[in-house]
């Protein structure tokens, strides 16, 4: 799995675009929270060395897989879900992100809605005194997995790869509830026009 996923990353083109602060963040190595929607995981994987990524992979089968694969393209991961492991999950990446990593955070997990952003992700950057920045990924060639609850899908060889960071949404301070609705509504906006960036930069940079 590791092999073929690392041979046919290595054939794609990737462009990132990053606000300043962004990378700013990344040279001071001082701490931020990815989100992302479920779906464009399989293209993000092959970004994870460079943004020091540390997050939760869950207890199934299936994220024993992940955990692997993710350790193995230099991400860290702690192992848990919110029915399994939770709590030791959460210390675990907390630990994680002390010692300089950074949280990617699918928000519409674990188990959807699709596009639904979940509370988590708020809870953490008030924990961690992270501002939140939103990934948009788009590809002009891919395999999609339409049968597959978050619609993901695996870029071909040589396709163009775009992914496009917004942001950031300011650190949750101690004062707000991240429960709050209008803190979903405006992490969902932002990834949405992520995406839509991504989207509008592959077709101007083919016409």
């Amino acid at each position: 799995m590791f092999v073929f996923y690392r041979t046919l990353s290595w054939t794609w083109r990737v462009r990132l675009i990053e606000p300043d602060s962004l990378q700013t963040s990344l040279d001071n190595k001082t701490p931020v929270v990815l989100a992302h929607f479920h779906g464009d995981e399989l293209a993000l994987i092959s970004i994870v060395k460079r943004y020091r990524i540390a997050t939760i992979a869950s207890q199934s089968k299936d994220g024993e897989l992940m955990a692997k694969v993710l350790k193995w393209m230099g991400a860290k991961t702690s192992r848990g879900s919110s029915t399994r492991g939770g709590v030791q999950a959460l210390k675990g990446l907390l630990r994680l992100l002390k010692d300089g990593g950074n949280c990617s955070f699918a928000v519409d997990g674990p188990k959807g809605p699709l596009h639904k952003v979940k509370p988590g992700v708020f809870e953490l950057s008030r924990m961690v005194n992270a501002p939140i920045y939103a990934v948009g990924v788009a590809v002009d060639r891919a395999i999609h997995f339409p049968r597959s609850w978050n619609k993901t899908f695996l870029p071909k060889p040589f396709a163009k790869v775009v992914i496009y960071w917004l942001g950031p949404m300011p650190a949750v301070s101690r004062e707000v509830d991240p429960r709050n609705p209008d803190l979903a509504l405006e992490l969902e906006a932002l990834l949405h026009r992520a995406r839509q960036e991504a989207l509008k930069f592959i077709a101007d940079n083919d016409a």
